[in-house]
């Protein structure tokens, strides 16, 4: 379990994926935009809690030491707002991570992006041993890049990918230890001892 300030992150159970679930129907961006490399808020609403609960029980079943997804379902005050991802693959040998996030449309422009992923990446970096944090979005995602830049992200490479049916361009992102801008508060964490060999983070 992560804490800062205002946000509590614990790994996602599945009284809090309901929660989630509620989080994603009541939106998350505008629909004439599409944030996201997997447009998987374009589902059916009929369909949508259900791939949500399906992704994150698949990315839970399929937790190893060499690839591992950790989805930290953020709360404020006790109540799920949205999630917060943190991943890595052979992390022993290459010591990096790469995080993907997102909020409830209601709960965003108060600044709880950026406390969410300098958490992770506070507990990636000082926790784990990360030596490099890897990011990325769309040109048009715009707060999602104030997020990183703030954090002292720098750009790494662009790439085209399909989306909606159209090309779209993402920009790689990579922060490093040195490079991180770090908050002011310091963060607390709970349960790591237990859990260092499943993350091969010995």
């Amino acid at each position: 379990m992560l804490r800062t300030p205002r946000l509590e992150l614990r790994p996602d159970d599945d009284a809090g994926l309901l929660e989630l679930v509620g989080e994603a129907h009541r939106g998350v961006h505008p629909p004439d935009r599409m944030p996201f490399m997997v447009p998987w808020t374009d589902a059916d609403p009929d369909e949508l809690g259900r791939r949500v609960l399906q992704y994150h029980w698949g990315v839970r079943a399929a937790l190893a030491p060499d690839r591992w997804t950790i989805n930290f379902l953020v709360r404020l005050d006790g109540r799920v707002i949205g999630v917060q991802g943190l991943s890595a693959t052979g992390f022993r040998v290459v010591r990096e991570v790469a995080t993907g996030s997102w909020i409830g449309m209601r709960h965003q422009g108060r600044g709880f992006g950026t406390e969410m992923r300098a958490a992770v990446l506070a507990f990636a970096f000082d926790h784990l041993g990360a030596v490099r944090a890897r990011s990325g979005a769309f040109t048009d995602n715009a707060a999602s890049h104030r997020v990183s830049a703030r954090l002292g992200y720098r750009p790494d490479g662009t790439t085209w990918v399909a989306r909606r049916g159209q090309r779209a361009e993402e920009v790689r992102l990579v922060l490093t230890p040195e490079g991180f801008v770090r908050p002011e508060w310091k963060l607390e964490v709970e349960g790591l001892d237990a859990c260092r060999g499943l993350l091969d983070a010995t």
